[in-house]
């Protein structure tokens, strides 16, 4: 009797054990998918936390970040922390005419578009800005950089965009096709387009934010990571 006692809890030791490795092999698993693109959420769909700025007109509403440009509020919302090279991707939603911008490596004070650099989010559709000049459609390098069109969304739809910065070099991809792959220094070499200065193409890191421009735009699924 006692034998099979013995026996009986060795065998349950055994199976306890097994079971411990699987799930410790399994949450391994897990955690090496979770961290092997090495993306790290900014946005986590119920508050601000790790963003300053203008959390007036930037507000969460069913898990979207969502800018309301009526609520008075100054200024933009930026990371709190600064990024130097980095792969950056969000899901954007445009309202008719809508316009707004992704600051990068800027600081948090001034015009992004020239104290740091500016990505433009904006309806190209929009009848008023059909006589923009190229570097001010979306997706552009404001003043710097045009994109390439033709590759958003009808409006009310999300847009998946990625931002791919490492050194000199800004990588913009929408909705799966590469609508800017530019060498800052290059480009500005002989002046930017726009003819104006714009000291931010120095800065080697700054904070991230989205840039208000007076209209309504949704965001979702905000994730970034280190290079």
């Amino acid at each position: 009797m006692k034998t099979q006692q013995k026996t009986y809890q060795k065998r349950i030791r055994l199976v306890a054990m097994v079971t411990g490795l699987l799930l410790g092999f399994q949450w391994t698993i897990v955690n090496a998918q979770s961290d092997s693109e090495g993306f790290l959420e900014l946005f986590n769909g119920k508050d601000l936390s790790g963003w300053v700025g203008n959390k007036t007109d930037y507000v969460v509403e069913d898990g979207v970040l969502v800018i309301r440009p009526d609520r008075g509020g100054q200024g933009n919302l930026f990371t709190e922390k600064e990024y130097e090279d980095f792969h950056f991707k969000f899901d954007f939603q445009l309202t008719p005419g809508a316009n707004n911008g992704l600051g990068i490596r800027a600081p948090l004070k001034g015009d992004a578009a020239y104290v740091g650099m500016e990505l433009q989010i904006l309806d190209n559709t929009a009848e008023k800005y059909a006589n923009l000049h190229e570097y001010q459609y979306h997706g552009s390098v404001y003043g710097v950089i045009a994109a390439k069109r033709g590759f958003l969304k009808p409006v009310g739809e999300w847009n998946s965009e990625e931002v791919i910065v490492k050194g000199n070099k800004v990588k913009v991809i929408l909705n799966g096709h590469t609508i800017v792959n530019g060498d800052i220094k290059k480009a500005s070499k002989n002046g930017t387009k726009d003819g104006k200065d714009h000291p931010g193409l120095l800065r080697e890191k700054g904070h991230i934010g989205f840039l208000g421009h007076g209209s309504v735009v949704k965001f979702k699924n905000i994730w970034i990571k280190e290079l």
